[in-house]
């Protein structure tokens, strides 16, 4: 296969790798950040409880990310890793505490406040990062023909720390319809109400995006608005309306499955309006996906591995959220 011909599967397969973390790591990180929002000692070991058995490999998807640019689109690597050191590094190191406080909070004798306020600090963290460098990809590096000619502080500004802000708000609606799906009584009720919460905020960063975006790049506003593509592209907004009103109507009248899959559709959305944005460019302004490729020969040994190793993965994800489906207990784990 050419060049021309595998570097749209890659993209579409490290497309499918971002996704899926946002997806699965995002209710987590989510279900983290709502924890510091409830003091009751069992409606937190119950929210634990709810991503104890999946939170860890769903993290296997970052690294297929990461993995991925480095390796099939290495031009890009070389320019992201040095504008995004710090965001990057603080992500890294917020997946860790929440991580390590994941498991020591379990530990007995520990105190059990440190690492409740770890794994609130880490999720968020994290979150937070993850948002400021999805807002750099929207908003472009200062490139200078193949290198970074920027400053590894070019991250702190406006629009990449408001990216920040409305992922936190994103994780938080997924990591709230999780709970809604998970838990039962008070601690479901209240997940309700953060949903509904979250969910305005959501909907208001959407609205926000929408016009800023066209309004600071001209070329994105000519992606959206000439025709015929008005025509091919309205359903997304379109759809993302209709999801919102689903989302609030389930919540509202206690559907528990509804609500999360109506979220997961609202990242969808939100992620093809992403991807419309910035096709064929992997680094905006100015580098595709074809300048910042490796050789075809690389690109399809890497493939023959990845076709093996993908349908794995998605197997056993989705034999382990079969496995861990039901309603979750404190101390009692998953009941069907």
């Amino acid at each position: 296969m050419t060049s021309l011909e595998l570097v749209p599967l890659w993209a579409a397969i490290l497309a499918l790798g971002v996704f899926m973390y946002v997806l699965l790591d995002g209710f987590d990180l989510g279900v983290g950040m709502l924890f510091g929002l409830r003091s009751d000692p069992q409606d937190r070991d119950m929210m634990v409880a709810s991503v104890a058995p999946v939170w860890d490999f769903n993290e296997t998807w970052l690294v297929l990310g990461g993995v991925g640019l480095m390796a099939v689109f290495p031009l890009a690597f070389a320019i992201v890793i040095p504008a995004l050191y710090f965001p990057i590094l603080v992500m890294l190191l917020g997946l860790l505490f929440r991580g390590v406080a994941f498991e020591f909070r379990e530990v007995e004798g520990a105190r059990r406040w440190i690492w409740d306020t770890g794994f609130v600090l880490g999720s968020f963290a994290a979150t937070l990062m993850q948002g400021v460098i999805l807002g750099n990809f929207i908003q472009g590096f200062e490139v200078d023909g193949r290198d970074f000619a920027g400053s590894s502080w070019d991250w702190v500004a406006p629009f990449p720390l408001l990216t920040g802000v409305g992922l936190v708000f994103g994780y938080l609606l997924l990591g709230a319809t999780w709970l809604v799906l998970k838990t039962d009584g008070d601690l479901q009720a209240w997940a309700r109400t953060m949903s509904q919460r979250a969910l305005w905020g959501v909907l208001a960063f959407i609205v926000l995006m929408s016009v800023w975006t066209p309004l600071s790049e001209p070329r994105i506003a000519e992606r959206w608005f000439s025709f015929p593509n008005l025509l091919w592209f309205a359903p997304v907004p379109v759809l993302t309306a209709a999801l919102a009103i689903v989302l609030y109507r389930a919540l509202h009248g206690g559907r528990e499955l509804l609500p999360f899959l109506c979220a997961f559709g609202l990242f969808f959305l939100s992620f093809t309006g992403l991807v419309i944005s910035l096709w064929p460019y992997i680094v905006l302004p100015s580098i595709t996906l074809w300048d910042a490729a490796a050789e075809p020969r690389a690109q399809g040994f890497l493939l023959v591995g990845t076709m093996f190793l993908l349908p794995v993965v998605l197997l056993y994800v989705c034999w382990s959220y079969w496995v861990f489906r039901g309603k979750v207990r404190a101390g009692h784990g998953y009941h069907g």
